[in-house]
């Protein structure tokens, strides 16, 4: 089985888009044998299970408690799945699956839950101006991004469950695309807009999206592909994991620590590197982009004499003009469509870099939006007049601690609506799971 490629709409219709985006994560739990439900694939996270609950209890917490008033009707299944952990954290889970309960009690509490949400939401008064999060249907907007967002994270999650844990699908990998030679590009001096204005017209954003902030970037070169993994293939055989003056110290102890000699999606047998798609090994593909935590993206750009962009020289790269305006996605003003890059759900892996010359920016650089988020150089911090959400405090404050870097772009398994120029996503150094490339900056000669 696998999830459908699915163009959530972010319109009015926002009921319609949330039924969407239900069935596209019970698609993707529908993935995992039922036997397997209760594994734990990456050990910061949790078990696959409470990510099945995870998601209505969400919504029935934030729309339903907080904002309709709704009278619980289990509130200890409202408080065990009402938050997931952070990868950095205080230490792994020490849970059991025994700890957890049966899946027909989750799925009974999850049908209820969206029968009583879908019930209250057909009434609920939208305008009424004393319920601001109702107003342009702002909290449902909150609670289909954050399953959205979920979507993907579990599709990472899946990627770390061995083969025989999930069915199947009838997908194949993209494994050959066109040579193309590295090249850089130079990006003119100008202005990148980060953020959006905090207006009154309805426009959606996370706490850490707000506000507006115009920076003046200094001309700069640029990679116009991701690094592939057959270019990190060649730092890896030049000794790059082993020269220390590579890397930083605390990436150095972790991947000492750790023993991670090479990227979390290799596999090395028989004498061969291999790739772990989701659902087989494959020889691995030379022209897809790499795949690597930020302290590994780090110590390949250092040993090129380059170094990582910075989020206002992302900005400036993908959305920036010759002519000084800016766009909405780096190919223009149109919509995100499956010619533009590899998002939405349309893929589970990666595509060969270059295989979406039709979303290329205005200065000519590839693979902006889609196959996979961009490491920067930048620590993930608020903006200018951040105001944290008063009924999500610490979604982004929780992670303004030095230790968090931001990412920008999408990946394949990123929704439309998460494409937009604004939003930030952002991970720790040492965390090598996620759907994360790089690609390379220098002074403009």
């Amino acid at each position: 089985m696998q999830s459908q490629p699915t163009v959530i709409d972010t319109g009015s219709n926002l009921t319609t888009s949330l039924a969407a985006a239900r069935a596209l994560t019970d698609n993707l739990f529908h993935v995992v044998r039922p036997e397997n439900l209760y594994e734990r694939p990456i050990a910061e996270r949790h078990r696959i299970l409470f990510y099945v609950g995870h998601l209505e209890a969400f919504d029935w917490n934030l729309l339903g408690r907080n904002l309709l008033g709704l009278k619980p009707f289990d509130e200890e299944f409202d408080r065990l799945f009402a938050f997931g952990i952070d990868p950095v954290g205080g230490g792994l889970p020490t849970d059991q699956p025994s700890d957890w309960p049966a899946l027909p009690e989750i799925d009974r509490y999850n049908r209820r839950v969206r029968e009583t949400l879908d019930a209250a939401l057909e009434k609920a008064p939208f305008s009424d101006p004393a319920l601001p999060l109702l107003r342009d249907g702002y909290a449902l907007h909150v609670a289909l991004e954050h399953r959205l967002m979920h979507a993907e994270t579990f599709a990472y999650m899946l990627h770390q469950l061995p083969l025989e844990g999930k069915f199947r699908g009838t997908q194949k990998p993209l494994v050959a695309g066109p040579p193309l030679a590295p090249r850089m590009v130079t990006i003119p001096a100008g202005r990148a807009t980060l953020g959006l204005p905090r207006t009154d017209d309805g426009t959606f954003g996370w706490d850490n999206e707000f506000e507006r902030q115009e920076i003046e970037v200094p001309a700069f070169s640029i990679d116009v592909y991701n690094v592939t993994n057959g270019q990190f293939l060649e730092f890896m055989r030049a000794g790059g994991y082993e020269n220390r003056g590579l890397w930083t110290e605390s990436a150095w102890n972790w991947k000492t620590e750790q023993e991670i000699d090479h990227p979390f999606f290799w596999v090395h047998r028989n004498n061969q590197w291999l790739y772990r798609a989701m659902f087989e090994e494959i020889p691995l593909p030379l022209d897809w982009p790499a795949y690597v935590s930020h302290a590994e993206a780090a110590a390949y750009v250092r040993w090129t004499g380059k170094g990582l962009p910075t989020e206002a020289q992302f900005h400036r790269a993908a959305y920036g003009t010759p002519q000084g305006r800016e766009r909405d996605y780096p190919w223009g003003q149109e919509a995100p469509a499956p010619r533009f890059g590899n998002f939405d759900f349309q893929r589970w892996d990666p595509a060969p870099v270059g295989s979406y010359p039709a979303g290329a920016s205005a200065f000519g650089v590839e693979d902006l939006a889609g196959n996979g988020w961009e490491w920067t150089s930048t620590v993930f911090a608020p903006l200018p007049g951040f105001q944290p959400f008063s009924f999500y405090p610490g979604y982004s404050a929780n992670f303004f601690d030095g230790k968090h870097y931001v990412m920008k772009g999408g990946s394949p398994r990123t929704a439309c609506t998460l494409l937009r120029r604004s939003f930030r996503n952002w991970f720790q150094p040492h965390y090598p799971y996620v759907y994360a490339t790089f690609r390379g900056v220098t002074k403009a000669s």
